[in-house]
């Protein structure tokens, strides 16, 4: 039985992000949907000494209010050093930093990205890599969608001929349960509410942070802390 997830690209997502995607066969990157400003797409937290710290990505959003999140363009390139250094001086003595640091410094150095949606879905690819996440990952522009919310959605799932949707409990607020019962989907709905603490630098626990923040301090345990890898 085929299950697939959709959701928009983040940036360095946190953990629950990542079980979604393993938890089903294939991942939808919706990026279809209208980029919104100050959401998960373009930022996310890290903790360091002085507590959890944003880091945002500036996106060009003049004169541009109903562009797609696809189509959002990063603005400038000064951001990268600030991101960089905050990680390097977050975690630098952090037990599995150097895990993904040489990557991550290629990708924000060496690698040029216009598009937000593109650089999310290579930071996406490399975290799913180091997780051994074996997912396919698909972009929401390689199918023809309908209008309405669900609609996208159940016509996507019918496309990849799949038998389950699996998504976050946020979606119960938006998505018509009764759409998929038509379809002949079943509707399934991941549980979070089972992430424990895990052993970070500066202090007590703080949880809803970018996976990067396990990732340093868990390295190849993550999977102590996650329910699908």
């Amino acid at each position: 039985m085929k299950k697939i997830a959709i959701s928009q690209s983040n940036y360095i997502p946190w953990r629950g992000y990542f079980d979604l995607i393993a938890s089903v066969d294939e991942f939808i990157i919706f990026d279809d949907m209208q980029y919104t400003k100050r959401d998960w797409r373009n930022r996310n937290k890290i903790k360091t000494k002085d507590g959890p710290l944003w880091l945002s990505i500036p996106v060009k959003v003049k004169g541009k209010y109903f562009q797609k999140i696809k189509e959002a363009e990063i603005d400038g390139q000064s951001w990268k050093n600030s991101h960089w250094k905050s990680l390097k001086s977050s975690y630098s003595k952090a037990p599995f930093f150097e895990d993904l640091s040489s990557e991550l410094e290629k990708i924000y150095f060496e690698e040029n990205y216009i598009y937000l949606s593109e650089l999310n879905r290579r930071l996406i690819e490399l975290i799913c890599n180091y997780l051994e996440i074996t997912t396919k990952i698909r972009d929401s522009s390689e199918f023809n969608l309908k209008n309405g919310k669900t609609e996208r959605l159940v016509n996507i799932c019918k496309d990849l001929n799949a038998c389950e949707y699996v998504t976050g409990p946020s979606a119960k607020n938006y998505i018509d349960q009764n759409i998929f019962k038509e379809n002949k989907i079943k509707l399934s709905y991941i549980n979070y509410s089972k992430y424990g603490s895990y052993r970070q630098l500066w202090g007590g626990f703080v949880d809803n942070l970018s996976i990067l923040d396990l990732i340093f301090n868990c390295g190849r345990k993550c999977y102590e802390h996650m329910q699908y890898i």
